[in-house]
């Protein structure tokens, strides 16, 4: 028999090569092994032995139980897909109702900031406290600020109501994974988690649509109204099941000490305000057109100065760190966290700009920019599934990321030509290539990851991922803002001369028609579509920082069977 498992509060998951006295040794354990680069044999038949030991005593769901739990999960991460995407249909409107042009960046940017500060500190509430009751707490926090985004009266309302949800968001999708490895055994999760993933990517696909359909034919506070039915039926499904928790977790007299010694609640109060006043210095940047003012300057010196003073505190939490840095060190790593950047920040501007474009230029309706946008959407979900199976099979993710990098800088290259006389044939195209070329890298980081850390470090390694990809959000949403605010700015004096560029701005992308006289509103059609055209180029700029550093996550085969002969 293999010794008893540590607890959460006596294991350190990141030595290196020795172990530390005090903690008792599993048959995992009693093998010397570089925690981030393991791929020795023997150690894997322990591993699998000693899973196969702790899958019999360890209690499971099966059943209708089962079943409901899978359809809980899914049904939040299907709203949390949900939650990205339909938003983007229903920005025009929103900016037209409260004339706030200005802050579109917000509008995604408080959501990701706020999903970020607190995702990796999720990670460690999760591994010290009960996963169902944890996983509830962030579910009401989302649905709470769903409903305070529907009631908004104001812009900043809706800001700030956005910045609850994106609170909520934070340990959803870490939570939905860990609830589904510890209901049923190890080599029974990955199916369950691909139903769950490949049913959640449908909240991509139909957010632009509903959303579009939502404003166009009942308002567009329903994309968010929608949330608070959807989360009663995932409470019936959750709240009266026991979901069992893989590790054991610390009784209600040692909550305060989990709290104050186990979260590395210090890293969090450092990193959150170092984030805050970089994109506060974005944001006021681009709204004053003043980047050289004593406020941005101040705002950038302050997050460099909290960043550097939560990198020491980082360094000297060592393995207990909120953000482990020597795991975040290694080259497979740091490269992947990049590529993941990249492909996150080229699909949001894709998301968000892409509808502007056509209700602001092409004049359609929110209902049909969402459906003008569906040719993207579907090829990325297409060739995602597509590249999946072949990287199965062919045992090579390298090639396939540099395929999505190349493919998403030619795309948006090409979606930065769109102008108001652009055909239908084009633009359809356009959005093919640029949505190929993510679908099939987005999940590539993810995988370089997997196989190149030791099993019992992966799940940490994606929470890096994760956070690394809704900061990205956070921070390439307020520079596509920043980017567009100012080409209208540049452009508007250029090809409407009588027009005042912040009447335009505060009009929104739906009020120009209304803002401005016939016989400008051509020119100010053309000031819009270059603004946009920006927006393009900087992602096609993204797509080649994809093709440089994604030589860096290795050449690998992936492939279990390659591997047997060497036993």
């Amino acid at each position: 028999m293999t010794d008893p498992a540590p607890t959460p509060t006596e294991t350190s998951v990141y030595t290196t090569t020795k172990h530390t006295p005090d903690f008792p040794l599993t048959s995992e354990d009693s093998t010397p092994k570089d925690s981030y680069c393991s791929t020795d044999a023997s150690k894997e038949n322990l591993e699998k032995d000693s899973s196969l030991a702790e899958n019999d005593e360890r209690e499971y769901l099966t059943g209708l139980k089962l079943l409901f739990v899978l359809s809980g999960v899914t049904l939040v991460c299907f709203l949390v897909m949900l939650d990205t995407s339909i938003i983007s249909t229903a920005i025009p409107r929103m900016t037209s109702e409260f004339h706030s042009l200005g802050d579109i960046g917000w509008y995604g940017s408080a959501y990701q900031m706020a999903s970020a500060c607190l995702q990796p500190l999720a990670g460690r509430v999760f591994f010290n406290f009960s996963t169902k009751w944890v996983f509830m707490g962030f579910f009401f926090v989302f649905e709470l600020g769903s409903l305070l985004c529907g009631i908004a009266n104001s812009s900043k309302m809706f800001i700030i109501a956005r910045a609850v949800a994106g609170m909520g968001s934070a340990g959803l999708m870490n939570g939905a994974l860990t609830i589904i490895s510890s209901c049923v055994p190890l080599h029974k999760s990955p199916p369950l988690i691909g139903v769950m993933m490949g049913l959640s990517q449908l909240g991509i696909i139909g957010g632009p649509l509903l959303g579009g359909a939502f404003t166009e034919y009942l308002t567009w506070r329903w994309c968010f109204y929608i949330n608070i039915p959807v989360g009663a039926l995932v409470a019936i499904f959750l709240c009266f099941i026991k979901i069992p928790d893989q590790v054991a977790k610390p009784s209600i007299r040692l909550v305060l000490d989990t709290i104050l010694h186990k979260l590395d609640l210090i890293g969090f109060v450092l990193f959150s305000p170092a984030a805050l006043q970089l994109l506060l210095a974005l944001e006021y940047g681009k709204n004053n057109s003043s980047w050289g003012s004593a406020t941005v300057i101040g705002l950038f010196s302050g997050a460099a100065a909290t960043f550097i003073i939560f990198l020491l505190w980082e360094h000297r939490q060592g393995d207990q760190a909120m953000i482990p840095l020597r795991m975040v060190a290694q080259m497979q790593v740091w490269t992947s966290c990049i590529v993941i950047m990249a492909i996150f920040a080229i699909a949001l501007c894709s998301s968000y700009y892409l509808p502007i474009y056509f209700q602001a230029i092409k004049g359609n309706s929110p209902m049909m920019s969402g459906v003008s946008t569906l040719p993207g959407i579907l090829s990325q979900l297409l060739v995602a599934v597509a590249s999946g199976v072949l990287i199965g099979k062919m045992g090579y993710y390298l090639p396939w990321t540099i395929f999505g990098g190349i493919s998403t800088s030619i795309g948006s290259g090409l979606l930065s030509t769109l102008n108001s006389h652009t055909g239908i044939g084009k633009w359809i195209g356009y959005q093919i290539i640029s949505g190929a070329g993510r679908g099939a890298a987005f999940q590539t980081p993810l995988i370089a990851v997997q196989n190149t850390l030791p099993r019992d470090q992966v799940s940490i390694a994606m929470s890096i991922l994760m956070f690394t990809q809704t900061l990205s959000g956070a921070i390439f949403l307020t520079a596509a803002s920043a980017v567009f605010d100012s080409g209208l700015k540049s452009f508007i004096p250029k090809y409407a001369q009588k027009v005042d560029p912040q009447t335009i701005i505060s009009a929104g992308a739906t009020g120009i028609q209304n803002a401005v006289s016939s016989s400008n509103i051509s020119g100010v059609l053309v000031a819009y579509s270059k603004s946009i055209s920006y927006v393009f180029i900087m992602s096609a700029a993204l797509g080649v920082l994809i093709v440089v550093f994604s030589f860096g996550m290795g050449w690998k085969d992936i492939r279990r069977g390659k591997a047997a002969p060497k036993k």
